[in-house]
C-alpha cells in the first residue's frame, strides 16, 4: 500500500496547499486555505503563489510563522517573525523538464512512455513506472491526461484500478471548476471514491475531498501579480538548526 500512495500523486492535479512545491504554471495569485482532518483542528493559513516561490502564512504551536519555498532551488525556509530567526530545508529542485515524465514526483523510478490514446475524448499519454520497493520490482500503469496533467487511468501492482471521470463543470468559491470523481477498485471489490474540483485558469486543484473525511479547499482566491517582498527572507535574521529534508 506504501508503493501504491507514493503512485498516487500522479493521478492528482498539483494542489498547491498541499505539495508545497507545486506552482501554477502561468498564473500568480493568494488564497486562504484550509486542510480539514477527522479529529483535528482545521488547520488554516494563508497563501500566496509567485513566479517562482510559494508563501505560506500559519500558526505552529501558538507562535506565527511563514514558510517560502523555492521549488527551481529545492530550497525552503521556515520563518519565525517573533525569534527573528528562520530554519532552511532541502529538498529535490524542480526542474522545467519535470512536466514532461510524471516520475519527477515519484524518487527511484523509470518512466517509460509507450504512447498516445483516446479515453472517453480525451487525449492521454500512456506511461509505464518502474520502480523498487524494499527489493521488490513493481510495475505500474498511467494514462496522463495532456492538457490537465490528471491520471485519467491507472493500474497498480496489487490489482487495483483508478479511473478518474468528469461528473459536471460548475462554480465553488467564485472560480470556474471542474468536479472529477476518482474511483479506485481494490481487488477485494471495494471501491473507493474521491473528488476534486479542478480550477481551469490556475490549472490546479482547488478542493478535494478524500475518504474518511479529509479535505483541503482554497477559497478567497485572488489572481495577480504577487509583490517580490513576499518572497525574500527579511533582513538580519539569524539561521538556527535546519530542519532534516523531506523524503518520498
Amino acid at each position: 500500500m506504501r508503493a501504491l500512495n507514493k503512485v498516487l500523486i500522479v493521478g492528482s492535479a498539483l494542489f498547491v496547499i498541499g505539495q508545497s512545491s507545486a506552482i501554477s504554471k502561468t498564473v500568480e495569485f493568494s488564497a486562504d486555505a484550509v486542510i480539514n482532518t477527522p479529529q483535528q483542528a482545521p488547520k488554516k493559513f494563508k497563501i500566496f503563489v509567485g513566479s517562482k516561490a510559494v508563501r505560506r502564512e500559519m500558526n505552529m504551536n501558538g507562535q506565527d510563522v511563514i514558510e517560502i519555498v523555492y521549488p527551481g532551488k529545492g530550497k525552503a525556509l521556515l520563518i519565525n517573525d517573533h525569534m527573528r530567526s528562520f530554519k532552511e530545508r532541502r529538498f529535490p529542485a524542480q526542474s522545467k523538464d519535470d512536466n514532461k515524465t510524471p516520475c519527477a514526483q515519484i524518487s527511484n523510478s523509470i518512466c517509460e512512455k509507450m504512447g498516445t490514446e483516446n479515453i472517453d475524448g480525451i487525449k492521454t499519454e500512456k506511461w509505464q513506472i518502474l520502480s523498487n520497493e524494499n527489493g521488490k520490482k513493481m510495475r505500474t500503469l498511467h494514462w496522463i491526461d495532456i492538457k490537465r496533467k490528471l491520471a485519467i487511468r491507472e493500474f497498480f501492482p496489487d490489482g487495483s484500478v483508478s479511473e478518474l471521470k468528469m461528473i459536471k463543470k460548475e462554480k465553488i468559491n467564485k472560480r470556474n471548476v471542474e468536479k472529477w470523481e476518482r474511483t479506485l477498485s481494490r481487488p477485494d471489490g471495494k471501491n473507493i471514491k474521491s473528488y476534486q474540483w479542478y480550477d481551469t485558469k490556475l490549472k490546479i486543484a482547488i478542493k478535494e475531498e478524500l475518504p474518511n473525511g479529509f479535505s483541503r479547499e482554497l477559497t478567497n482566491v485572488k489572481v495577480g501579480k504577487q509583490k517580490d517582498k513576499l518572497f525574500k527572507l527579511p533582513a538580519g535574521y539569524m539561521q538556527v538548526g535546519n530542519r532534516p529534508s523531506n523524503r518520498n
